[in-house]
């Protein structure tokens, strides 16, 4: 985080140099992290989903702040480990951010062939197509904070050998 001086982030009642907690909440998410992010000055954010535009007013929002902010994330674990990631781009480091998870959502999937992600309610160990370049994907667990996605794999790699 900086403590240079930056311009008014538009729309979002943050002044320059914001130290606080960022509540950002995503799809039915809403006042949840409000909730959690005790008597500190806050501002809070929601969006539908972390789509690019939410991302850029996210960064803006970081951008805007100084050392000693922190970020709350509430939603689905898609949408809030894509936030993190961004989050982390921006220079913010993992223990000052506090993501609470709908974990009954969308799971994004990162495919390692084509470098895209597909999106699936399927749980770890199950087989997805992957949108980007069909490949099949086995789902493992393992969560990317670089990538906001969990990793998935080639299925059934050992058995073409």
């Amino acid at each position: 985080m900086s403590s240079v001086s930056m311009p008014h982030v538009a729309g979002t009642g943050l002044e320059p140099g914001f130290r606080g907690v960022i509540c950002a909440s995503f799809g039915a998410a809403d006042g949840t992290a409000e909730r959690h992010s005790g008597s500190q000055p806050k501002l809070d954010l929601h969006f539908d989903s972390a789509s690019p535009e939410a991302l850029s007013d996210l960064r803006s929002a970081l951008g805007s702040s100084r050392v000693g902010v922190r970020l709350l994330l509430s939603g689905p674990t898609a949408d809030i480990r894509t936030a993190a990631a961004v989050a982390a781009e921006c220079g913010l480091e993992q223990e000052e951010m506090t993501l609470l998870s709908d974990e009954t959502t969308l799971r994004a999937i990162y495919c390692p062939h084509c470098n895209s992600t597909t999106a699936t309610v399927e749980p770890a160990g199950s087989e997805v197509l992957c949108g980007g370049c069909s490949t099949i994907l086995t789902t493992t667990d393992h969560f990317s904070r670089r990538l906001g996605a969990y990793l998935g794999y080639r299925a059934h790699v050992e058995e073409a050998s």
